[in-house]
């Protein structure tokens, strides 16, 4: 699983071999995670919306962080088709428009 603070806990990191797991070790690693957002200025017509933003997950030294994060599950606010959006590669991050800021989990 994947938890959310200063470091992201992963369980079955793929460190033994090429494309193998070591199951039982925990790695933790340091991630940045949160969101930009950016007024448009005003509200567009088609949709009502007043911000763009992207919420992302990064990591702290240029590394590859796919080598300890297979993939990341966003939870959007339930009004936004498709909620729950999943991310398999990296960039890990995601940019939609909406009526405001808002908080995400992850």
């Amino acid at each position: 699983g994947i938890a959310f603070g200063p470091d992201v806990l992963m369980e079955e990191p793929t460190l033994s071999e090429p494309g193998g797991r070591v199951k039982g070790v925990t790695i933790v690693k340091p991630v940045i995670y949160g969101n930009i957002a950016r007024y448009f200025g005003k509200k567009r017509e088609e949709d009502g919306h007043t911000h763009s933003w992207t919420i992302y997950v990064r990591p702290c030294q240029n590394e590859d962080i796919s080598i300890y994060i297979k993939k990341i599950h966003f939870k959007l606010h339930e009004s936004y088709p498709t909620p729950v959006r999943v991310i398999n590669n990296p960039p890990f991050e995601l940019q939609e428009t909406g009526w405001g800021e808002d908080r995400k989990s992850g």
